[in-house]
């Protein structure tokens, strides 16, 4: 079985990241949850919508995701916004942080979900903004792509 055809399950994705960013790479990264925001997942009440990963010190932390509490848990229940701790090696980290300072990429999250292990993981995308005028020629590509394609179907 080859490492792409192993099984997901996708609890949220930054669909908007796509839009707004370029993503030159990808980088796939544990998380330090608790265990209410594990079961959180679970029940797929997880949102990256204006999330970001950043460097505190020597250390990564997700900003801006929000896990939904928990239901059953009462008291001792998570903080829906709080940071969260990202697990990358040393090497890993020291090279996103050389990209972020010199060359202006920013780290995206573009997906959270449970591996084939049941481990969280979060796929991190190092990322240049787009600017408008690129979103609007990207948007002109893509209809002109649709619209090709209707024609040829119905020409037979």
């Amino acid at each position: 079985m080859a490492r792409g055809d192993l099984i997901r399950k996708i609890v949220a994705q930054n669909r908007k990241a796509r839009h707004n960013y370029f993503i030159e790479d990808t980088v796939e990264a544990g998380l330090v949850l608790l265990g209410t925001e594990v079961r959180a997942m679970r029940a797929g009440q997880a949102s990256l919508g204006d999330s970001y990963a950043d460097f505190r010190g020597k250390e990564i932390f997700l900003i801006n995701s929000h896990i939904s509490a928990y239901r059953s848990a009462s008291r001792f229940n998570h903080e829906p916004l709080r940071l969260r701790k990202i697990l990358l090696h040393r090497r890993e980290m020291e090279q996103l942080r050389g990209k972020m300072q010199r060359e202006g990429y920013t780290l995206v999250p573009l997906s959270l979900y449970f591996n084939e292990r049941g481990r969280v993981k979060v796929e991190l995308g190092l990322a240049k903004g787009r600017r408008q005028l690129d979103k609007r020629e990207r948007e002109k590509t893509r209809d002109w792509e649709r619209q090709r394609a209707r024609l040829l179907r119905s020409r037979g």
